[in-house]
């Protein structure tokens, strides 16, 4: 087993010195071997801890049943607060939100809403050629026939223009329409737009962004009235049922706004001849929140992304798209009303979000029976028809606004961010009385234990085999033995006693001023 002995030798030339030099040398020494202050305990961070309860049930003093119980008490406080803070985060995970809603908002300066309408038999008989008939069977379910009528065998006719055929045959509104006023002044077929829809050739009145048409007041007689007859004996006869086949006699009417293309086949209601039909509208302002409270489509910018082949983004517009996408993967081709953009069909189904801000039109709907006996002389004499005729087709639409009002609702978010932090702070300072800047403290005291003992593993010393610091020489064994100046004295002085022994027996007085005296 190796031994080590510390020897202290002290030279002649040293004794020069003062002494202040060795009381400073021996406090460095006695501060290199402390190094750096030891962290505090858990003890002393309880007692100075705002944490409530901690210092009694962890700081110093005998260990009882006092603080036995603080310390149950402590951990108690701690579960029940983790608990509520659990039950806090998961509900403000699940993102809930609320609905505002403002019935009275003053109404924009939008204007009257655009008005789609279509005659429900999209063909008027009387104008299909036998090369219409031939390439519309699949839509109509009427046979294709030759000049002698009968039906085609080898016929073979150009290819069809679509747009031309719903032009041709299409109802013209210019024969349809009989009446029209909007707010107090006439109208006529130029006010209206053509645009096409599953029901074929339709027309939209105040159909322009850019100029429509303000309404002034609220109630009957300030909105669009129009009468109109639906031409029954231009209806196509039934010859086998499709997918295409209508058994209604009608109208379809959509009311949307400007920046939204008509879905009517879907979004329209129906108004039957033989009735005026009165249509209350009133604008609604929707606007809903986007991910993760919701889903609709944010905005970019100061208004809605654009979608291809529309000058703004709507669910209509994308239901559209979505249509032409699926016909152009599967056919290579569209429909009319579909938009004429560029781009093939698109994998997967089609989603469409709704927009974060959206106008929409609520309708409240009554009708009365026209005409009366009375009128429908009239009419009858007027038009040049039997009063049949004029139960039969004739109609009257009326769409106003109930009030210059509109219905503003709003979804909000009902937990929030700053709501969750005002939570957590107040079950932290009921269970446990701690704030940020008690975890602050915790943090710091544990950040302070941690690095202490990184410190102590990355400068853990190796003790050298011979080292030396001013006075202090520390030497091995053999070393010792080899370089010892007394091993004869020993023998003659001690009689077989270890050399190693001190040396006491020189004179007073220094000697040669190299040794005066060697203790080990």
């Amino acid at each position: 087993m190796p031994i080590e002995i510390v020897c202290k030798i002290k030279f002649a030339e040293e004794d020069a010195k003062p002494k202040e030099k060795e009381a400073g040398d021996e406090q460095s020494l006695l501060g290199a071997a402390q190094g750096a202050a030891a962290p505090r305990d858990l003890a002393t961070f309880a007692s100075t801890s705002t944490l409530h309860g901690l210092g009694r049930a962890c700081g110093r003093g005998p260990h009882g049943l006092r603080r036995t119980l603080w310390a149950l008490a402590l951990l108690t406080s701690l579960a029940a607060f983790l608990y509520q803070a659990a039950g806090l985060a998961r509900g403000y995970l699940t993102r809930p939100h609320l609905v505002a809603m403002d019935p009275a908002a003053p109404a924009p300066a939008a204007g009257f809403p655009a008005v789609t309408l279509c005659n429900i038999n999209r063909f008027r008989h009387s104008a299909l050629s036998d090369a219409d008939i031939f390439h519309l069977a699949n839509l109509t379910g009427l046979p294709p026939k030759d000049r002698d009528g009968h039906r085609a065998a080898g016929l073979r006719y150009p290819e069809p223009d679509m747009v031309d055929i719903l032009n041709r045959t299409g109802h013209q509104l210019a024969d349809m329409l009989k009446s029209c006023n909007f707010s107090g002044h006439h109208c006529s077929a130029s006010n209206f737009s053509v645009v096409y829809t599953r029901y074929g050739k339709c027309y939209t009145f105040n159909a322009d962004p850019q100029s429509s048409l303000p309404s002034r007041a609220g109630g009957m007689g300030s909105g669009l009235e129009i009468m109109l007859d639906i031409q029954q004996e231009e209806y196509l006869p039934i010859w086998r049922e499709t997918n295409e086949t209508s058994f209604e006699a009608g109208i379809r009417v959509q009311i949307h706004s400007q920046e939204e293309p008509p879905y009517i086949h879907q979004l329209g209601f129906g108004v039957s001849p033989g009735f005026q039909t009165f249509v209350s509208c009133q604008e609604q302002r929707l606007t809903y929140l986007p991910q993760p409270w919701g889903n609709c489509r944010a905005e970019s910018g100061l208004r809605e992304p654009e979608l291809q082949g529309y000058s703004a983004y709507s669910v209509s517009a994308c239901r559209l798209r979505c249509e032409k996408e699926a016909v152009l993967q599967r056919c290579h081709c569209r429909m009319v009303h579909m938009p004429d953009s560029l781009g093939g069909g698109s994998e997967g189904p089609c989603f469409c979000p709704t927009p974060c801000n959206l106008t929409r039109y609520g309708k409240e709907i009554s009708m009365v029976r026209i005409p009366n006996r009375g009128s429908a002389r009239y009419l009858a004499r007027k038009y040049n028809r039997n009063e049949t005729y004029i139960r039969e087709n004739f109609l009257v639409l009326d769409v106003f606004f109930e009030a210059l009002t509109s219905e503003a609702m709003e979804q909000r978010a009902a937990y929030g961010l700053s709501a969750l932090l005002g939570d957590l702070g107040g079950q932290m300072g009921l269970f446990i009385g701690a704030s940020v800047l008690t975890l602050l403290e915790i943090l710091d005291y544990i950040y302070e234990v941690s690095w202490d003992r990184l410190k102590r593993v990355w400068r853990r010393p190796k003790t050298p085999l011979r080292t030396s610091t001013g006075g202090i020489s520390t030497l091995g064994l053999q070393e010792l033995k080899e370089q010892s100046p007394c091993p004869s004295r020993g023998h003659i002085e001690g009689g077989g006693a270890s050399g190693l022994l001190p040396n006491h027996h020189h004179p007073p007085g220094p000697r040669g001023g190299l040794f005066e005296d060697f203790a080990c």
